[in-house]
């Protein structure tokens, strides 16, 4: 009952947030109308290129897709984002696997586990030639779910309120980390918290957590994270991330084959244009902070260089039990490493 009421709640919600724009998609002279959710709130970096992604599947399928992009906290929440787009409530999402580590194990492994690496060559053969993509669109189609063209993000650190001299300072911290960042961090003595990256900015300033890390240096600087938290610590919890588009089942087997061939060339560009400006973002980003006040820790000392790497070393194999696609994708990269 308490499943349904919320479910009910939520297409409630939503049904409010799109408003006049249903009425708008009804007398749309499009052939398909889709509806986009991402992680962002509007007028950040990474929002404005997810609206290029749904302006590409417009121009590209000729009009004949429309596509309405929502934003953080418009109708779906972060945490809900998978589920959505499963039901059919949302068409295409941008979710950040972290936060269904529970719906779905192998999202955890794709957007890369601590001590995975840096190299976007690396990460893009390991997806297009090695087999990550072929696992991982069944992993996602068991879920009703049509996965297309993942696009890469800068690496993953951790700011925090309090100085991080040294490993031993995360001891007791509160910090938001979802997924297998948690995980790492909780093997440092930190105690994980997951938030949607909206509620990161109060979170801090109210004390609620410590900590924090972003999906990238720019999250941190578009969320004016340093204004209430100023120590980032210089090892990273991992090299980049790796994240998906999906699409409903349902929506995706509706369209003609050249429309669904707009529709992956439109994610093949947005993953060119993630990784384009994220690289030019993050410089800013840092020099932005840094000019508000930012403070790195100091270089850490060789003892805490190895607790960083021991506090990963046990996740693979964690993860790798989680469940088949899982333990599909952790074969895969203990080949190539």
């Amino acid at each position: 009952m308490f499943v349904f009421i919320k479910n009910k709640l939520i297409t409630v919600a939503l049904a409010i947030t799109l408003g006049l724009a249903t009425l708008a998609t009804e007398v749309s002279a499009a052939d398909f109308n889709w509806r986009f959710s991402n992680l962002y709130s509007r007028g950040t970096a990474f929002g404005d290129v997810y609206e290029n992604l749904a302006k590409n599947i417009e121009e590209l399928s000729g009009g004949r897709i429309k596509v309405q992009v929502l934003f953080s906290g418009e109708g779906v929440g972060t945490s809900g984002l998978l589920s959505a787009v499963k039901s059919g409530l949302i068409t295409m999402g941008a979710p950040f696997q972290s936060m269904h580590a529970g719906e779905l194990p192998a999202g955890i492994v794709e957007i890369g586990l601590p001590g995975g690496t840096d190299d976007p060559a690396k990460l893009q053969d390991l997806f297009r030639n090695k087999g990550w993509d072929k696992v991982l669109t069944k992993a996602y189609g068991a879920q009703g779910l049509v996965w297309l063209e993942p696009y890469i993000q800068p690496p993953v650190y951790v700011l925090t309120k309090k100085p991080i001299n040294s490993v031993e300072d995360f001891k007791g911290l509160k910090i938001r980390a979802p997924g297998a960042y948690g995980k790492f961090l909780r093997n440092l003595g930190a105690s994980p918290v997951s938030l949607a990256w909206s509620e990161i900015y109060t979170s801090l300033a109210t004390g609620v957590i410590d900590g924090s890390i972003g999906s990238n240096m720019i999250d941190h600087r578009d969320g004016n994270h340093v204004e209430v938290a100023k120590y980032m610590y210089r090892l990273p919890l991992a090299g980049a991330q790796v994240l998906p588009i999906i699409v409903n089942y349902g929506a995706w087997k509706k369209l003609p084959e050249d429309l669904q061939a707009a529709v992956r060339k439109a994610t093949e560009m947005h993953a060119e244009e993630q990784l384009r400006m994220s690289k030019k973002w993050e410089s800013e980003a840092i020099a932005e902070m840094e000019a508000k006040g930012l403070q790195w820790s100091p270089e850490p000392s060789e003892a805490d260089r190895k607790a960083w790497v021991e506090a990963g070393a046990g996740l693979w194999d964690e993860y790798a039990a989680a469940d088949k696609y899982s333990k599909e994708l952790i074969d895969i990269l203990r080949t190539t490493q």
